[in-house]
């Protein structure tokens, strides 16, 4: 099992990652993101129900929680991996 933190942390300095649901909605849209994660309250419908080719992760936590986990200082409901760099998170 990978540590989430430590790939998104990865994923974000070795690679493209953007933070938010319209940042994120707007990159699976253009086909641009590889795999998504959704905080358990994340408000977007069409993130969570998987109703698009995007990999989605469902993170077992709030979005302050995965704001905490991606070591900013505001809650995050969702994000995209647009490049993974050298991390790992795609294996999720």
């Amino acid at each position: 099992m990978i540590d989430l933190g430590r790939a998104i942390k990865a994923a974000a300095t070795t690679g493209k990652v953007v933070y938010g649901v319209q940042q994120a909605e707007k990159a699976v849209t253009s086909g641009e993101a590889k795999m998504i994660i959704v905080a358990e309250n994340c408000p977007s419908e069409f993130l969570r129900s998987g109703n698009h080719s995007t990999k989605v992760y469902k993170y077992e936590g709030s979005n302050m929680e995965l704001g905490a986990l991606c070591g900013k200082p505001f809650s995050v409901s969702a994000l995209a991996v647009i490049d993974k760099g050298t991390s790992n998170i795609l294996s999720l």
